[in-house]
């Protein structure tokens, strides 16, 4: 894994995640990707393991509800972005770059 595709997934996971454990998972799983969906799959999991919300009356409510939306949020924006070590496609390169001409509504005198 280069630098530019750990500070990816550092950028995806946030700054504690252990990058000895993210090197650890790309040597297994040989793309970065692959990597942050298995980490936020292990989280979302964490969140689901425990109950989600949790009342003592009078004192305290705990709701990890929208931390579980968050993740869930999370793990599609992973799927959807690119990721450094996506192979590029060349009808998509051709694609990106468009160049338009403004032209006015109406011609002032």
């Amino acid at each position: 894994m280069d630098e530019f595709q750990r500070s990816w997934l550092l950028a995806q996971l946030g700054p504690d995640t252990d990058p000895a454990e993210l090197e650890r998972r790309y040597f297994r799983l040989r793309s970065v990707r692959t990597v942050a969906l298995e980490v936020l799959g292990e989280r979302r999991a964490k969140l689901l393991a425990d109950p989600l919300k949790v009342t003592v009356d009078g004192v305290v409510t705990m709701d990890l509800q929208e931390n579980l939306r968050g993740v869930e949020r999370q793990i599609e924006q992973v799927r959807q972005a690119p990721a450094p070590d996506d192979p590029e496609d060349e009808d998509d390169a051709d694609e990106a770059v468009a160049v338009t001409w403004l032209t006015p509504a109406r011609r002032y005198r």
